[in-house]
């Protein structure tokens, strides 16, 4: 009961009264929490010292921020608080009726206590284990200050997912996402600060377009050929990414009052979709930070890894990284540990996303079981059978087991090979990316076809 005042005292933001909120209105929400993130993002923590920011690269990717800015935290407190409420509920270890109106209510709510949770325990954390070091004296605002990004980051996600298009979740991974290719393309300021477009023929830029059209005019074909060869590789990357979501099997359903009409009930190649490779980044990126919290509090290296300017260099967080081993053979340098490192990461990813699929699926209520309910509940069938949840379980799981493990098993592969071949930016940004601007896509395009501009209809056709 206790917990019940609580949730209803939480603060949100107010749900729109129409049922259907307007192509426009949706539109103006979401690029005004876009322009505010992008604000937020620029805004250093006022009190922080010199850090090696760099080692956090890698997790800021997959928690769409910028470590350094207001909102170093990123969406991890709310990724954190779903994937463990939604993981307690699927096994039965929490029981909430997500069905009804009152089940809803009650689940946002513990969502969110768990979010506000881990805001808290996340700024301390990272202040305290001097992950975020923080000046002198300004260990309190640093803290404050990540509290009140986190807040906002909470906030802003209730406004998107509210008022404006799918979640602020998926927004913030995207628009972190493009902005690092975006920087990865054109960015003209080199590595000591300075404008390279000032003095275009001797200092360096590290935009790879800008590299490119440099490395021509010096006569540089080694700089030019690694620039372009890392455009190539994304390029090949999306477009295999873009390919292997478009697989599934439809599986014939027929509505048992409505005779002779059916529908096919799609079941993806990437059955668990990016869940699984979301949970191996974090994982991985989680083994890097907590080494390098643990070689700063301690002084010195343990098995976890040793790191030098923010990479890894050796234990545990060395062999789960990834080089890039196209610029090794190009430049010539490559090395047999290079190789075995290659190795290393790309089993650990393949592995561990192949037994994530399959935890999520079992705990999430996406196998068999849990589909053949779903399918009889909605009255549909498979025509030419009795209708028993027990024989349509049993067909299910034909196709629904072997895409999980081979879902797992290639999503895995695809980052993994991102990686070590040296995308633009990560393989499993690429992936979320990707994947989230395609259930965008379908969302706009069913949903919003009829409200939307006349130009923007055009393309979304």
């Amino acid at each position: 009961m206790a917990l019940k005042t609580i949730i209803q005292n939480l603060p949100e933001v107010k749900k729109p009264v129409e049922k259907r909120v307007s192509f426009n209105t949706k539109l103006k929400w979401t690029l005004i929490i876009l322009g505010a993130f992008f604000i937020l993002l620029n805004i250093p923590l006022h009190g922080l010292s010199a850090n090696a920011l760099e080692r956090f690269e890698f997790l800021a990717v997959i928690l769409g921020t910028d470590f350094g800015s207001v909102i170093s935290l990123g969406i991890g407190p709310i990724v954190m608080s779903s994937i463990i409420l939604q993981l307690l509920v699927g096994s039965g270890i929490l029981s909430i009726d997500t069905k009804t109106e009152e089940g809803k209510k009650f689940f946002q709510g513990i969502q969110k206590i768990g979010v506000l949770f881990f805001i808290l325990f996340e700024s301390f954390v990272f202040v305290l284990m001097r992950g975020l070091e923080a000046t002198p004296g300004f260990t309190g605002l640093v803290i404050f200050q990540l509290i009140l990004g986190g807040l906002a980051i909470m906030f802003m996600d209730e406004v998107v997912s509210k008022w404006g298009f799918g979640s602020g979740v998926s927004l913030f991974i995207v628009a972190g996402v493009s902005l690092q290719l975006f920087v990865s393309l054109f960015q003209f300021i080199g590595t000591a600060g300075e404008n390279c477009l000032i003095n275009f023929g001797e200092t360096p830029c590290a935009g790879r377009i800008l590299v490119i059209i440099q490395s021509i005019i010096n006569g540089a074909p080694t700089e030019a050929l690694l620039a372009f060869s890392v455009i190539v590789v994304t390029v090949i990357v999306f477009l295999a990414v873009v390919w292997t979501q478009s697989l599934k099997v439809e599986v014939p359903l027929s509505y048992d009052r409505l005779r002779g009409y059916g529908i096919k009930w799609p079941l993806a190649f990437f059955y668990a979709s990016v869940i699984p490779v979301i949970l191996v980044a974090a994982l991985a990126a989680n083994i890097q930070l907590f080494a390098g919290l643990m070689e700063n509090w301690l002084g010195r290296p343990t098995f976890l890894g040793s790191f030098s300017q923010g990479v890894p260099i050796s234990g545990l967080a060395y062999w789960i990284g990834s080089s890039n081993l196209l610029q090794s053979i190009i430049t010539g340098s490559l090395r047999t540990v290079q190789l075995l490192q290659g190795l290393t990461h790309l089993l650990f990813y393949m592995f561990f996303a192949m037994v994530f699929s399959v935890f999520w699926v079992k705990t999430t209520g996406m196998d068999a079981s849990g589909q053949a309910r779903n399918i009889l509940s909605s009255g549909l069938q498979i025509p030419g059978f009795r209708k028993d949840e027990r024989i349509l379980e049993s067909i299910l799981a034909r196709y629904i087991m072997p895409l999980t493990v081979m879902g797992g098993l290639a999503i895995g592969a695809l980052a993994a090979i991102a990686d070590v071949l040296g995308t633009l930016t990560s393989g499993t940004a690429i992936l979320l990316a990707i994947m989230i601007m395609y259930q965008l896509y379908q969302s706009i395009a069913q949903q919003h076809a009829v409200d939307m501009h006349p130009v923007l209809r055009k393309i979304i056709k």
